[in-house]
């Protein structure tokens, strides 16, 4: 049984109020927070209202059905592929779980959405929204909403597409947004660390971009580089093992296996993010030439095959799975303590999916326990205490490459960010990112403190010179005595526009009161007379009556 966590109660409360006033909202949960439980309460809570969960992978379909029934004891039927949902009135499933290529499957006139009625939902779900926007979704979407009945909800980690296409074209607003660093703060995440490796061969200068991101074929080229595949397996095998960075490198590489055997540690583990199927099986090799249990998975793996590594994955036998792109959505594994991202990208929802396996705390540490503080204290006692991202570093030109500050960064200034950023490269082991950006914004208000500092002064400064820069003669006289040397007269006036003599300014500057338009008359008079009586006796003299 699942139990609403206190975010997921407002995230409830929050879309159904949200449907009072508009047919379809968006709910914006991180990545191991819950979308899948979230949406389950809110289609038991519109019963007996039929609804409808779109997907567009496998393991989002049957994550949903398990998910759905286990948290609500909702029936749930699957309509995929030679898989049929009943669309008879009396013994009908209240949840159907689809597939949109299975939706839109056939010819234009006779898509397999037509098996249904529009007016047989009443909930619309659309699982990892952020793909909505596509051709495909909004022609099932738009199917359904024939029924003015129907509410639409959407959810998903990530609403901003780095093509830039907009949501708004299918939700009207936005419910509820949890941010991945509120869940880390709230104790339902654990905390990240990023670890920056530089490769000199690295260089995306050249690469160009497409709808928002670095040109797949481009980047292809770069990635699949020897070099550069061997970059990247080096630092990776060392933060798997616990060791300092460049520890392999006083090896010869024959005898890493070696060396790592004899540390007798279970490596992290660990998903590797890579380009294509090329460099995924490149990297593989490179890395079983020095440790045994990696494997590697993509697009075209059968689908036997892949449930096989990732449960030889799961149970600790394989270590390391390397893939290409498969494993960004719908893939829960709060094992995973290391992600590499051997796929760099300007796309920030595209690089939160990818390390978002990691952030996920291990089975049972927080479940619970009633305050973030609690919560925080658990991970940190944990044997996860935290997860570590790898990112690695080369020429990226003109690219402004995501990394976790930008995902974490949310409240900072993009300055801080890349100040925060900059260090962690410079430093190259582990940083807290959190801290990270939190030390950046102290160093930043304090550079802004020195500068408006700075600025004070020297208009202080500037203002003292116009005061000073009179035309008159630098004597030491008596001013009410020796008329033959006094300063040519200027014309000074008080805050209440009465006129100031320059032998009065004499006196007011040596009382530090270098702009006397700032004060009333009869209180600069008071100044002069104590200053004038200061003067005389420092001359050893008695002031004239």
């Amino acid at each position: 049984m699942f139990f609403e966590r206190d975010y997921q109660t407002k995230a409830h409360s929050a879309v159904l109020d949200e449907w009072k006033k508009v047919q379809s909202t968006l709910l914006v949960l991180p990545t191991g927070c819950g979308k899948t439980v979230s949406f389950a309460n809110i289609i038991k809570d519109r019963q007996p209202k039929r609804a409808l969960v779109l997907a567009h992978r496998t393991e989002l379909i049957s994550q949903a059905k398990d998910k759905i029934e286990r948290c609500t004891g909702l029936s749930v039927e699957i309509e995929k592929a030679d898989l049929y949902a009943s669309t008879h009135y009396l013994h009908r499933a209240p949840v159907v779980v689809s597939s949109i290529q299975t939706q839109t499957s056939g010819p234009k006139d006779n898509r397999r959405y037509k098996r249904f009625s529009p007016d047989d939902f009443g909930v619309l779900v659309c699982d990892e929204a952020h793909h909505s926007t596509a051709d495909t979704w909004k022609e099932a979407i738009d199917y359904y909403r024939q029924n003015p009945n129907l509410k639409v909800l959407g959810v998903t980690a990530t609403p901003d597409r780095s093509d830039q296409e907009a949501l708004g074209q299918i939700f009207q607003s936005v419910a509820f947004n949890y941010e991945m660093q509120d869940a880390i703060d709230d104790g339902w995440l654990v905390h990240i660390t990023q670890q920056y490796a530089q490769i000199k061969s690295l260089d995306f200068s050249h690469i160009r971009t497409t709808a928002g991101d670095l040109n797949g074929g481009d980047l292809a080229k770069v990635m699949e580089m020897e070099e550069n595949v061997q970059g990247i397996c080096q630092p990776t095998i060392e933060v798997m093992h616990g060791l300092e960075p460049k520890t392999l490198s006083q090896y010869p590489v024959e005898k890493w296996k070696e060396e790592l055997t004899k540390l007798n540690r279970v490596p992290r583990r660990t998903i590797i993010f890579v380009v294509t199927v090329a460099q995924a099986e490149m990297c593989c090799n490179v890395l079983l030439r020095s440790m045994s249990g990696v494997e590697w998975v993509c697009g075209k793996t059968a689908d036997k095959d892949r449930v096989d590594i990732l449960k030889r994955f799961a149970t600790g036998q394989t270590h390391c799975v390397v893939n290409a792109m498969v494993l960004t959505e719908g893939y829960d594994n709060p094992l995973v303590e290391l992600v590499a991202i051997a796929r760099p990208t300007k796309s920030r929802s595209l690089y939160q999916q990818m390390i978002g396996r990691s952030t996920r705390t291990l089975p049972g540490v927080v479940d619970n326990l009633s305050t973030a503080e609690l919560r925080r204290e658990a991970i940190k006692n944990s044997a996860k205490p935290f997860c570590r991202v790898m990112d690695f570093v080369g020429n990226s030109g003109r690219h402004k490459l995501i990394s976790v500050p930008d995902v974490l960064g949310g409240k900072y200034s993009e300055e801080v960010i890349e100040a925060a950023k900059k260090k962690a490269i410079e430093h190259g082991k582990p940083v807290m990112v959190s801290k990270s950006l939190s030390n950046a914004q102290i160093e930043a208000d304090r550079k802004k403190r020195e500068a408006a500092e700075r600025a004070r002064l020297a208009e202080e400064a500037k203002k003292r010179r116009i005061i000073y820069k009179v035309d008159w003669v630098d004597k030491n006289v008596d001013p009410f005595g020796n008329k033959e040397h006094m300063p040519v007269a200027t014309q000074f006036r008080s805050r209440d526009s009465k006129q100031i003599s320059e032998k009065v300014m004499f006196f007011l500057r040596r009382a530090g009161i270098s702009d006397p338009s700032r004060m009333p008359f009869r209180q600069l008079m008071a100044i002069v007379a104590k200053q004038r009586i200061k003067y005389y006796e420092e001359q050893g003299r008695k002031p004239p009556p």
